[in-house]
């Protein structure tokens, strides 16, 4: 569908005017979305990887994540990557260039307990999986059985040993303590909407404002779950100040413990973190958060902030 053709919700471009440039945002969030795959090094290294696509595909390194590659087709520009032998045995996962960068500022390690509370349908949990090199334990969380199949399938074609897949809400997690944690919480998904323009047709205030109770309930339960001295990660696919910086203001309102590091990738455009939004001001912290736009990698839009428990 061509972009001039797709209706915008009039307090929705007046909502994204005053945020950001609208026409670039327009422009980038209408407009075709490259493939992208990382790496699964618990299977293939990323110069066998490489040896074996580069026949037929060309692959564009990622400038923030060495195992992650831009790719498409040199002969017929097919799309269909899925398909690939490859894919299916697990040597890599399709998953979007900023998709790769909560588990990257997570940075588990080896032998870690770690949680991925919002985990289906597993992309970032199998990245930190690698990232562990299957040791240690890895809790791979969801809070509804329909997204367990996709859940349990990937990691299981992926190679995934050290998980354990559970099934409940986040917020009823207790009693047990975790080095590091994701929160990649569930969300409006405005920074998708070049995958997925329904996206824009289901956009409006009132689910933000359910959402954002959601997940301040998480990321609140989840910091309670975290070890002194540890790292919590809490990211959204949302470009929306209620879900983001809200979301962060408002947790750290209700903890003197928590503190927020500065996110810094090589290779990584960022946008400036929103300090204000609907009359009110943000705690001057939350400008090291990472809020990354679409024009501005020519990616999806993202929403990351690094948290360490003192």
């Amino acid at each position: 569908m061509e972009a001039d053709k797709i209706e915008i919700k009039p307090k929705f471009k007046e909502r994204y005017s005053s945020l950001t440039d609208w026409e670039p945002f327009k422009k980038y969030s209408l407009m075709y979305l490259r493939r992208s795959i990382r790496v699964n090094t618990l299977k293939m290294s990323v110069e066998e990887l490489k040896k074996r696509l580069e026949k037929d595909w060309e692959l564009v390194p990622i400038p923030w994540y060495k195992k992650g590659f831009w790719i498409k087709n040199i002969k017929t520009g097919r799309r269909d990557i899925g398909n690939l032998p490859e894919h299916s045995l697990g040597y890599f996962y399709i998953q979007e260039a900023v998709s790769m960068i909560p588990p990257i500022i997570l940075g588990a390690k080896p032998g870690e307990i770690v949680l991925d509370m919002c985990a289906s349908p597993g992309s970032k949990a199998s990245q930190i999986a690698a990232m562990m090199k299957n040791k240690g334990v890895l809790i791979a969380n969801d809070y509804k059985t329909l997204r367990m199949k996709p859940l349990t399938l990937n990691l299981q074609r992926c190679g995934i040993t050290n998980n354990i897949i559970t099934l409940m809400e986040g917020r009823w997690f207790k009693d047990i303590e975790f080095d590091r944690i994701l929160v990649d919480a569930p969300c409006s998904g405005t920074g998708t909407i070049r995958k997925s323009l329904k996206t824009l047709r289901m956009w409006n205030p009132n689910m933000i404002r359910r959402l954002a109770g959601t997940q301040k309930q998480l990321i609140c339960q989840a910091f309670s779950c975290l070890k002194k001295g540890g790292t919590m990660v809490y990211s959204t696919c949302s470009l929306e100040p209620e879900e983001d910086e809200a979301v962060i203001d408002y947790f750290l309102s209700k903890y003197d413990n928590a503190k927020l590091e500065e996110i810094k990738l090589d290779g990584l455009k960022r946008g400036e973190s929103v300090m204000e939004f609907d009359g009110k001001t943000y705690n001057s912290e939350i400008k090291k958060c990472l809020r990354i736009w679409p024009q501005d990698n020519d990616t999806e839009g993202f929403f990351v902030t690094k948290i360490k428990k003192t």
